[in-house]
């Protein structure tokens, strides 16, 4: 039988024998996975599975009085069928009777291979074979145009196809916990790639093409038997988590222009050494996972992690902790057990994070200024001094003047910066009422300004001078629309304009092509429009939530590269609840079914 129209989805019971319900369902046909009693025969798939999109239903030629859900005529063909959890030990070439299917979903069986007509299936965008027995991929799966998703993990596999890179719309891959021992080069050409997974297999090394792989977010190298990471590597700048944990690594990898690395887990190393210099390269890290390694030292320069949450270097040879480590403002987490630590008591230890940094904190003013070290405030410190934090800027390249209430940013802010190339403002929680002008003088480095929470109701166009911006945060002020003049920011790809008083969609933005982030909730905002949305090819994040949309356009299910739509908290009716709760694919698969033909 076939299901609703541009959803229609079968799932296989597990036994042998699959009974037909009595009319066409819609949405998915699932059946339960089958315990099965022991020593039954291998389920096989029932032939008319593979014919549902031919074959006219039996029920039609009984029943000639078709209600709504039985007029099997006007029903579309499967596009998604779901055999996961049975004890399937083969394929059949029929597949390619359902030549719809946009997902296939056979994980957990007893495969040992695919067969070649999957190469046929041309709208094919997401294929789960993990968790079966497969020795090896069909060169034809390299014919699917349009896959996204491609999850073998839990196989048997020693080597894929050298033509993997084929696949180019491949956004998310899962090999882990297979027996490869290496990379095919041809990954290079995986550039829209986000996720990849290699743990849990027996490498020794990663091919430096992997630094191709622009589009990467999150690499998982668990497991392997890695020495070294190439140098290469560092040039992934999309890269916001790596996994390295269980190799043999002796050192932090050197990752320079991985500014947007926000967690790096490199635990049960044999890392001895943290290099100064390394660490410095990480500003952006909130995770730093360190457990179990050699490491007999913790440098200073720790402290340029400003943004560090989680710091674990629990089981390692570290006999004392720099004081300043107290003075990371993010940390909540710090794991230190399993150290022969001399300066610091087991029951201080025990008293958590928020105890242990106080105390590092108290040290530090117990042993005054160290050199090179700025003085504390005290109440004979010149006003000038206290006000400009020299160290963020020449060594984070963060110029800061934040959460101080000020109507107006001192001159001897801006005047600390010499010669210093600033590539981050941070302006924030205070009373400004306008763009502080002298921001243009930063307009060669700056790339990344903040003047949230702040009283600001217009831009200024000293802000659309700084033409190397990337990302900008105006939340919580007063603006109420943008000026024409921001075109000129091509390179900003996040602007964050939440609770601010916008009625209109600022135009300005869908003229902007590389925004991949618009934030934009706690608005005002009444339409938006899709057709430009759709220009705007590497958007990513769009967030209108509490705004007031009285309708969502269905045209806006064609802007397929969105990753995250938020629209909850808006006066519309369509789409329900229901299905904004399914998640981003499920409203833009919703608003394209309902697109006027």
């Amino acid at each position: 039988w076939r299901g609703a129209a541009g959803s229609s989805t079968w799932r296989d019971a597990a036994s042998p024998t699959v009974r037909e319900p009595s009319r066409p369902r819609r949405g998915c046909c699932r059946g339960a996975p089958g315990s099965g009693s022991r020593g039954a025969p291998p389920a096989r798939l029932p032939e008319h599975v593979w014919r549902i999109n031919l074959d006219t239903p039996e029920e039609a030629q009984q029943n000639l009085s078709f209600g709504a859900a039985d007029r099997w005529w006007e029903q579309t063909d499967l596009t998604k069928l779901i055999l996961a959890s049975n004890k399937l030990q083969s394929l059949s070439e029929d597949v390619q009777l359902l030549p719809a299917l946009t997902m296939l979903d056979v994980h957990d069986n007893q495969l040992t291979s695919l067969p070649s007509a999957l190469g046929q299936l041309e709208n094919l965008q997401k294929l789960d074979v993990s968790h079966n027995k497969l020795r090896s991929l069909p060169e034809e799966l390299l014919q699917l145009p349009h896959l996204r998703s491609l999850l073998v993990q839990h196989n048997e596999l020693s080597q894929l196809p050298e033509g993997l890179g084929q696949l180019l719309s491949l956004e998310e891959l899962d090999v882990s916990n297979n027996q490869l021992t290496a990379i095919p080069t041809s990954f290079a050409l995986l550039v829209n790639l986000v996720r990849l997974n290699l743990a849990c297999n027996q490498l020794k090394e990663l091919p430096a093409d992997l630094s191709a792989m622009k589009s990467l977010r999150q690499l998982d190298c668990t497991k392997n038997y890695l020495e070294t990471v190439p140098p290469k590597l560092a040039t992934m700048a999309s890269l916001e988590q790596l996994y390295l944990r269980k190799n043999k690594l002796r050192s932090l990898p050197e990752l320079p222009s991985c500014k947007l690395l926000k967690e790096l887990h490199a635990g049960e190393n044999q890392i001895e050494i943290l290099n100064a210099e390394n660490l410095k390269q990480l500003s952006s890290l909130c995770v730093l996972e360190l457990r179990d390694n050699k490491i007999k030292a913790v440098p200073e320069e720790i402290t340029v992690l400003q943004k560090l949450e989680r710091l674990d270097l629990a089981n390692n040879d570290i006999s004392r902790l720099p004081y300043t480590l107290g003075n990371l403002p993010q940390l909540k987490f710090l794991a230190l057990e399993g150290n022969p630590l001399r300066t610091i008591r087991r029951d201080l230890l025990q008293k958590g994070t928020q105890e242990l940094l106080k105390y590092l904190r108290s040290k530090i003013q117990d042993d005054g200024p160290g050199p090179g070290e700025e003085p504390p405030v005290t109440a004979m410190t010149l006003p000038s001094q206290s006000k400009v934090n020299i160290h963020a800027i020449t060594t984070l390249k963060l110029l800061e003047y934040s959460d101080k209430q000020a109507a107006a940013i001192p001159e001897a802010v801006f005047d600390a910066v010499g010669a210093n190339p600033v590539t981050a403002v941070n302006f924030s929680k205070n009373q400004l009422r306008e763009i502080p002008p002298r921001l243009v003088e930063l307009k060669d480095s700056v790339c990344d300004v903040s003047l949230g929470f702040n009283k600001i109701s217009s831009i200024s166009s000293e802000l659309c001078l700084l033409q190397k911006l990337t990302h900008l945060d105006l939340r919580n002020n007063f603006l109420t629309a943008l000026p024409e003049e921001m075109e000129a920011l091509k390179r900003l790809h996040t602007i964050n304009l939440a609770f601010n008083r916008f009625k209109v969609f600022p135009s300005v933005l869908y003229h902007l092509p590389a925004l991949e982030n618009i934030l934009l909730s706690n608005n005002q905002v009444g339409s938006i429009d899709p057709v430009q949305l759709k220009g705007l090819d590497k958007l990513g994040t769009l967030d209108l939530q509490n705004n007031d949309l009285l309708q969502v356009p269905p045209e806006l299910g064609n802007c397929e590269n969105l990753r995250s739509l938020l629209l909850e908290g808006n006066p519309f009716r369509t789409p329900r609840a229901a299905v904004l709760a399914k998640g981003t694919a499920a409203v833009l698969e919703y608003l394209r079914s309902r697109i006027p033909s």
